[in-house]
């Protein structure tokens, strides 16, 4: 299953987008009939968190997945995956500016100077605005090589995500910690095959292992 036709491609995509919408007609539907618990802010802001989490990660994993299985189809699900983090983290930050601070903006500035989890969180959400901005094909045409340079910013940007996550659990850290593990290896992959791109570059410039691509 290396190669895929165009039709079966299209399907995958599809499936992709309703499968990433998923857990946010599960909490929402939550919320709305009182299912979601005693607290549905709280349950709010842990899920779009995590979902954004998740999917920046498994964006990140989908070029060592292709190199591992040799599927290149899996790489145009990445602006799918990638979107749809910033999707779920945009929601999170929204839920926290209205629900949490009334949108009291000398309040919000504040508290992300103060606490290191929302300096983190608030670090990585404002890294994916441009790259989410750019992940059309037509600005990637426009920027050229500043596209990559740009979309490079990814891992900034899942450190942070995982700071967030890190200190902000006060006590049991075993969740946080596998995400961690996971980014780790995911990074040590990324270095691996950066060496021996450099081993094996020619002249003309190849697409990196970027997210928020097609």
């Amino acid at each position: 299953m290396k190669q895929l036709s165009p039709v079966s491609v299209m399907r995958l995509k599809v499936a992709t987008f309703i499968a990433c919408l998923v857990p946010f007609v599960h909490v929402s539907w939550g919320v709305l009939t009182g299912s979601a618990g005693a607290d549905p802010v709280e349950a709010l802001t842990h899920s779009t968190g995590l979902w954004a989490l998740r999917l920046l990660l498994l964006t990140l994993a989908l070029s060592p997945l292709r190199k591992v299985t040799g599927w290149s189809w899996v790489l145009r699900l990445r602006r799918i995956l990638a979107l749809y983090s910033f999707f779920y983290a945009m929601l999170h930050t929204l839920v926290y500016l209205a629900f949490e601070q009334s949108f009291d903006w000398i309040s919000i500035a504040s508290d992300i100077l103060k606490r290191p989890w929302l300096t983190a969180g608030f670090f990585s959400f404002v890294l994916m605005i441009p790259l989410a901005a750019t992940s059309t094909n037509g600005m990637m045409r426009r920027l050229g090589r500043n596209w990559q340079r740009l979309h490079r910013l990814i891992y900034p940007i899942a450190v942070g995500a995982v700071l967030h996550y890190f200190w902000l659990v006060k006590k049991d850290i075993t969740a946080p910690s596998i995400y961690a593990v996971v980014l780790a290896i995911l990074f040590c992959a990324r270095l691996v095959d950066g060496r021996k791109g450099k081993s094996t570059r020619t002249p003309v410039s190849r697409p990196g292992a970027v997210p928020f691509v097609k």
